[in-house]
């Protein structure tokens, strides 16, 4: 699975997960170079408590197009340390 936007690959793994029809890529498959970190978070009843990421891309910003669940509930552990995408982010594979 690829995560493209602005014409750049966020994200590239053959080891995602989907939970809620999005796609949870391994955060250690992330091009770091495209990320920086965001102030907001939302709380999920199930997932628990989300934070974000910005992306950037050749000066063009895309505010919390990233999120991920640092310390997620027992019954979404299966996301820990993954990262999910939306905001105009293609998920192509």
């Amino acid at each position: 699975m690829r995560a493209e936007w602005n014409g750049a690959v966020l994200a590239e793994s053959d080891d995602t997960v989907v939970v809620e029809g999005n796609h949870y890529f391994p955060a250690s498959s992330l091009n770091r170079a495209y990320f920086g970190d965001s102030d907001k978070h939302s709380v999920c009843p199930w997932k628990g408590t989300a934070s974000y990421y910005s992306v950037t891309v050749d000066g063009a910003r895309n505010p919390d197009a990233a999120w991920y669940y640092p310390d997620p509930k027992p019954e979404a552990e299966e996301i820990r340390d993954r990262v999910a995408f939306w905001r105009g982010v293609e998920i192509t594979g």
